[in-house]
């Protein structure tokens, strides 16, 4: 192919050269034609001179050629025709098919180009729609995550109010233990000071000494006796005093109810005796009560 190739180009060469050669010698005789018709004219001058006007004519006379009055060279005319179509033909053979090629070539470059270009703005498009959607989804749990969190935060509110509610009901609830118990050992002490007064205000109204032992069984029956009707009361019962009961006092208190589920409260304001519930029903043995009854009779 490379052999071929070569001899083509020495070839075209050898055309193009020759084809130099015959436009050369074409112009070296159409100058000799023109020196010869230079020459003619002036022959034909002279012989004006020496003959008159009748040889002049004579030799003025028009060539047989049609192109010559209009200044063509006939054989020079036929000579660049020949020469382009020299050129024609060696363009053709050697050139025309490389710039075919070359121009098929270039437009399958541009047209691959275009289908590339197009292929890229299809493809940009779809992302720039998958981003879009990929940024509406982002958007959508952003949201949907501050909604989360913000539930969240609502619930962990609440659990933290509800916690500090039942600490703080807890502390309250401690706290009044702790000063019922603290009262109730304040009552406790208080207790023997109240049988001592009450005794000697006892000695004192009926002028007597009284044996001290019935006297503190007289004072011990006033804080802690169970009222009649809630004896053998049995199920469930709370047991409310107006003074800390020791445990043998709690001891009798239950036996006399029948119930071993027996709570203990104290309350000094019914002043002595006790109040007894067991469900809906309340025995009040207290000494308020029977002060109230009292005063309610007397009025």
């Amino acid at each position: 192919m490379s052999k071929n190739m070569s001899l083509k180009r020495i070839l075209m060469v050898a055309l193009l050269m020759a084809s130099m050669l015959f436009s050369a010698s074409m112009i070296r005789a159409q100058e000799a034609t023109a020196e010869a018709a230079t020459g003619d004219h002036s022959t034909a001058t002279a012989a004006e001179g020496e003959h008159g006007t009748e040889a002049a004519a004579e030799a003025a006379a028009p060539s047989t050629s049609p192109l010559t009055p209009l200044g063509i060279n006939a054989g020079f005319l036929i000579a660049q025709i020949v020469n382009f179509l020299i050129l024609f033909v060696a363009l053709r053979q050697f050139l025309w098919k490389r710039i075919v090629n070359m121009l098929d070539s270039r437009g399958a470059k541009i047209q691959k180009g275009l289908e590339d270009a197009q292929v890229a703005a299809n493809a940009r498009r779809n992302a720039e729609a998958e981003a879009e959607t990929i940024r509406a989804n982002a958007r959508a749990d952003i949201s949907k995550g501050v909604e989360e969190g913000r539930l969240r935060g609502d619930e962990i509110a609440k659990q933290i109010e509800a916690e500090a509610r039942t600490e703080a009901e807890k502390i309250r609830a401690e706290a009044r233990t702790s000063a019922a118990a603290e009262r109730d050992q304040q009552l406790a002490g208080l207790r023997g000071q109240i049988a001592a007064i009450s005794l000697a205000a006892t000695q004192k109204l009926i002028g007597a000494a009284l044996d001290e032992k019935k006297a503190k069984s007289l004072i011990d029956g006033f804080f802690s006796d169970v009222p009649a009707s809630a004896l053998k009361l049995g199920g469930t019962v709370e047991v409310v005093s107006a003074m800390p009961l020791d445990d043998a006092e709690k001891a009798k208190a239950k036996s006399a109810i029948g119930s071993d589920t027996v709570s203990f409260v104290v309350d000094p304001n019914i002043l002595g005796g006790l109040i007894v519930r067991s469900g809906d029903r309340v025995v009040d043995g207290s000494v308020r009560s029977g002060l109230n009854d009292l005063g309610a009779r007397l009025n």
